[in-house]
């Protein structure tokens, strides 16, 4: 009963803005009128109706749509990390002139020191020396993700005032390493996925376009390569070159192409029959043209769906793999790196906890506007 009046109330919707519609054209025909073409626009752009229809659909999913919002915000937050978890001032005033030592190293004599080395403004005596001729503002957590806190008793330590989450094992600010930790899983995992899905689309634009030989020849090829133990390859590796961010996205990139290849294929083995794209052959335009303006844009639905997931798999491959101790180099801030603390050190359970959590809160995030993007582009999907 509830969808039967779902639906009455739909049509009654629809017809009441029809008849509404109907009226006006009518009045301005009778009168004379010439009624202006409105056209729907966003920061100058124009958008088509599909696209506003999409946008409904994503915005009448509600857990989508505030997912978004709230992954939005604590990304942009972790942008930050440097201005709100360091070890170094934001502002120095000193003898009558301003120093920002975020954004740039002063050597100790800019302060009165005795050793032209970088400034320790940890360290009890340089921050005498400040304090005699001016003042510091310090960001909220004054601890980056390496900071050695040499606090009393062992580590890790407990949460306290100082250590809002405590510290891990090393005496890090665990509450900094969750910031630079979030940041740098979210920028690998777009880095990868972008990347990955820019090489994906473009074999399986290729395979599908052309069949024959290049569709077989390159499926035999996506299956061997996709059954390589990237695992065994990854501990191979790094037994010869220490793996860093760009390493790892490289290597990273070399598998993970594989996954769109073939819902990209499937489509364009399915609109390349298509009227208009034997039109446009017989008018001579090239393939690349058909398949950059013709073809892909009816594949792009199917990919942007996947991406969110895509994204999802890029950030749990960086934790495992950091996880594992294959990651990133030691000492840089990771999820993974924080669970295999928590994993070797059960009597301090906040650092495995607030690394699940973390962890756990990012990829339901992802999760959830996933759902949302899919249901967006959804055709079957009329938003009341």
């Amino acid at each position: 009963m509830d969808d039967v009046s779902q639906s009455e109330q739909l049509r009654t919707a629809e017809t009441a803005r029809a008849e509404s519609a109907t009226a006006a054209v009518t009045a301005a025909q009778f009168t004379g009128q010439i009624l202006p073409v409105v056209e729907d626009r966003f920061l100058g752009r124009r958008v088509t109706p599909i696209t506003r229809r999409r946008v409904e659909n994503f915005k009448a999913n509600r857990r989508g749509f505030w997912s978004l919002w709230i992954f939005l915000v604590l990304f942009g937050t972790t942008l930050l990390a440097e201005f709100i978890a360091n070890d170094r001032p934001l502002l120095i005033s000193f003898d009558g002139h301003y120093y920002s030592p975020v954004l740039r190293d002063y050597p100790e004599t800019t302060f009165g020191g005795d050793f032209p080395t970088e400034t320790d403004y940890s360290d009890g005596e340089v921050q005498k020396l400040i304090a005699a001729k001016g003042w510091m503002v310090w960001p909220l957590i004054p601890f980056s993700y390496k900071t050695i806190t040499y606090a009393p008793g062992p580590f890790p330590a407990a949460p306290s005032r100082v250590n809002w989450l405590g510290t891990d094992d090393q005496g890090r600010d665990v509450l900094a390493r969750l910031i630079y930790g979030f940041r740098i899983s979210v920028l690998f995992g777009l880095a990868l996925t972008v990347l990955s899905s820019i090489v994906g689309v473009a074999a399986g634009a290729v395979q599908g376009y052309f069949g024959g030989f290049v569709d077989l020849g390159m499926q035999r090829f996506i299956e061997i390569w996709s059954g390589l133990p990237v695992l065994y390859l990854l501990i191979i590796l790094a037994t010869f070159v220490e793996p860093n961010f760009w390493w790892l996205l490289g290597l990273m990139l070399l598998f993970s192409w594989t996954s769109l290849v073939d819902v990209v294929r499937a489509e364009f083995l399915r609109a390349r029959n298509f009227d208009y794209i034997r039109a446009a052959k017989a008018l001579g335009v090239t393939d690349a043209v058909i398949i950059w303006r013709h073809v892909l844009p009816n594949a792009t639905v199917a990919t942007i769906t996947f991406l969110p997931f895509i994204l999802n798999g890029s950030i749990t491959t960086l934790t495992s793999l950091d996880f594992l101790g294959f990651g990133l180099p030691p000492g840089s801030a990771s999820l993974g790196e924080l669970l295999a603390q928590g994993k070797a050190n059960l009597q301090a359970p906040w650092l495995g906890i607030t690394a699940f959590v973390v962890l756990a809160l990012m990829l339901s995030l992802l999760i959830f506007i996933g759902e949302a993007v899919r249901d967006a582009f959804d055709p079957r999907k009329v938003t009341p």
